[in-house]
């Protein structure tokens, strides 16, 4: 059955409720509400450096963050869970969703906010019965067809890139501006853009109709530190 324009609307009211508004009411979300639509979408690095707990706090404290991503691909399962352990009370103390990458049992099993999941990540339908209540983002590359199953299907957002090169993984998908401002003219789920995002390159995303801009080296590999990289993907997003 299509859903109708209303249904999406009230998604979208709802996934933005709990990646913008977690925390109690007071002057720390009167901040957040008055920032701009477009918000930063972290993802940890592909391998975890000794320490990263301290980055990571220093990070989101240092701006605006709506989600942090724990994505370590092809990590054991223990492994996954001993980082969740750490980071996702970091993060969920700074009133920061907590998503795991490609796996929505154990996202599920161990409290995540929710899952992002790749085209190959198993049962998308299945993983959105699964995490009910919670988030569930989809991948959609630079495909509009993807996008629509995946809103059809119930996903809270949906994911589209590369939109410029990349170091963090093979580049197999460009997507352009058009994309984003098609979505945002036709749907009321959210998109987080993905791929080679930068404090000097992200205007154009903002301007087009992102909500969320991905970002793992713009941060991480700042030459300041992560810190000042929130603060300057923060600026660039405000500027936009």
């Amino acid at each position: 059955m299509v859903r109708g324009k209303a249904a999406y609307r009230a998604r979208r009211r709802s996934v933005q409720d709990m990646l913008r508004c977690q925390g109690d009411s007071g002057a720390g979300l009167t901040h957040k509400l008055a920032m701009s639509d477009c918000r930063l979408y972290l993802i940890t690095p592909p391998s975890l450096p000794p320490g990263f707990a301290k980055s990571l706090a220093q990070a989101l404290d240092a701006g605006d963050v709506a989600c942090l991503q724990l994505r370590l691909k092809d990590a054991p399962t223990d492994v996954v869970a001993r980082a969740v352990e750490e980071l996702m009370p970091i993060a969920q103390a700074r009133d920061v969703a907590f998503i795991l990458n490609d796996d929505a049992h154990t996202a599920a099993r161990l409290g995540c906010d929710g899952a992002h999941l790749g085209q190959g990540d198993g049962d998308h339908a299945g993983a959105r019965m699964l995490l009910d209540g919670k988030i569930l983002g989809i991948t959609c590359h630079a495909s509009r067809h993807l996008a629509m199953n995946a809103g059809e299907m119930g996903a809270d957002y949906v994911a589209f890139g590369a939109f410029f090169p990349t170091a963090t993984k093979e580049t197999q998908h460009v997507a352009d501006l058009e994309l984003l401002a098609w979505w945002r003219e036709v749907m009321e789920i959210p998109s987080v853009a993905i791929g080679g995002i930068t404090a000097g390159n992200c205007a154009p995303l903002v301007q087009a109709g992102a909500d969320f801009l991905a970002v793992v080296g713009a941060v991480w590999s700042h030459p300041e530190g992560a810190a000042a990289g929130v603060r300057a993907m923060n600026r660039a997003i405000a500027a936009a």
